[in-house]
């Protein structure tokens, strides 16, 4: 089931599109180009953010202002078409605490932590905080409390290798696609990493699929301060793209905030 989106640039919409043609994979391309979504099922949940020229989010968006083609045809039926505001949030935080970002990492804790103050919000929202390496381990489990959330980011310690794949497919596999609420809600990984990986089991396109199968929107920050386009950078916008997210570069350490701080705009705009 290919779904094309056709001339959407980029405030999450919601569209679902009944096709009788199975499809085998699940690729998104960049904001500028169509967009195309596969899965092997009949009624695929299109999920998308539109944004101007200016980065500015683009709301009050009706069905008519969309195209939408089922392998380069119309869909049988679009089932339903929605704006999803201010959804409650299921959030991981994941950290790289490998010994690449070791000199920026207590900057980087401080800043999650006034992302976590200003984005949960009590008896709404639960995040959880995974700090990852060679091997990843949650520091502190799904919760509505900033407290034990702040404290499980100030507890994390650099040092090691880094599996970043492995912590996105352990996060959404082990926390994220777990959940049997029937609620509407925006799942989401907030990633703090340079993008390398060099301890993985699983490959970067195994954690992209369960990105995926678990409906989760990445969105990653970069530590790195180079000012150059690395390859960790690489690897970031294409696990942002190809989920629905953003990935940020904040090349000055002061700019780490303003990521965070458009980080939770935009979860609140979809």
């Amino acid at each position: 089931m290919a779904v094309p989106l056709a001339n959407a640039p980029a405030a999450a919409q919601n569209a679902y599109v009944a096709s009788s043609a199975p499809a085998i994979a699940s690729a998104v391309v960049d904001t500028n180009s169509v967009i195309t979504i596969r899965k092997r099922v009949n009624e695929v949940n299109v999920l998308f953010i539109a944004m101007d020229k200016h980065g500015k989010f683009v709301r009050d968006l009706s069905q008519n202002d969309f195209s939408f083609l089922d392998d380069h045809k119309p869909p049988q039926q679009i089932v339903n078409f929605s704006q999803q505001t201010d959804l409650p949030l299921q959030m991981g935080l994941l950290i790289d605490t490998s010994g690449s970002v070791r000199g920026r990492f207590q900057f980087e804790q401080d800043a999650a932590v006034g992302f976590l103050q200003h984005t949960i919000r009590p008896h709404y929202d639960h995040a959880f905080v995974m700090g990852f390496s060679a091997r990843n381990k949650v520091v502190q489990d799904f919760t509505d409390n900033v407290s034990l959330l702040a404290a499980g980011v100030q507890n994390l310690q650099d040092g090691g290798g880094t599996a970043l794949y492995q912590a996105i497919y352990a996060a959404c596999k082990e926390r994220l696609l777990k959940d049997d609420s029937d609620r509407p809600m925006r799942r989401a990984l907030v990633i703090v990493s340079d993008g390398e990986d060099n301890q993985s089991e699983v490959s970067r396109q195994q954690a992209i699929e369960m990105a995926q199968r678990a409906q989760v929107l990445i969105y990653a920050i970069s530590t790195d301060d180079s000012g150059l386009i690395l390859r960790g950078d690489k690897v970031l916008q294409q696990l942002a793209d190809a989920t629905g997210g953003r990935a940020f570069f904040p090349y000055k350490m002061k700019d780490i905030k303003n990521s965070f701080s458009a980080i939770e705009d935009e979860l609140r705009s979809q």
